[in-house]
């Protein structure tokens, strides 16, 4: 991003389909992206923090973002697909299927509630202090680095693999862990 200028975003409200379609070398803050589809579709070099996604596909087809203190409410459903090189940190993450096909993800300090259906089909994955509820989390991933992972769910294939650190695995209803 040094060699490019940024263009700071700060207290903003978008709505409608696409407001920073193809956004580049942006740093976000503090930004409300309301009811429309796509708000950072095909966006590059992307900085987020303290900042809320509240309708569906924020970011899809996107390259080196990172979100920091954000949140995507439930409707911002399927929120990251064909990512690369995202880090997402300190987030609440409410929406299901999220994180499809993306590469060179990092979720650390990460709560998702409502994770049905998401970490689909993405590789080089890094977790650190995530908290999952829901079924079918994490089917077919490759090159994952996992630890302090907890997740209350079904038909995950994470229990099949090796992890590392204090992971927590429970099954809906298993009664103790």
């Amino acid at each position: 991003m040094s060699e490019n200028k940024v263009k700071k975003i700060q207290n903003g409200y978008y709505t409608g389909e696409r407001p920073l379609f193809h956004g580049e070398h942006l740093e976000i803050g503090d930004t409300i992206f309301g009811e429309g589809e796509s708000p950072l579709k095909e966006s590059r070099d992307i900085t987020l923090k303290n900042s809320m996604f509240q309708w569906k596909y924020p970011l899809w087809y996107s390259k080196n973002v990172v979100a920091q203190d954000c949140t995507w409410a439930e409707m911002a459903r399927a929120g990251v697909w064909y990512t690369d090189n995202l880090q997402v940190k300190n987030a609440l993450i409410e929406a299901p299927k999220n994180f499809r096909r993306c590469k060179e993800l990092t979720l650390e300090h990460v709560f998702l509630p409502h994770a049905e259906e998401t970490l689909w089909n993405c590789q080089k994955v890094t977790m650190k202090d995530v908290s999952t509820r829901g079924d079918y989390f994490a089917m077919n991933c490759s090159d994952m680095q996992i630890s302090d992972f907890e997740l209350a769910g079904n038909y995950s294939q994470l229990h099949h693999r090796e992890l590392a650190g204090h992971v927590l695995y429970r099954q809906s209803g298993d009664e103790e862990l």
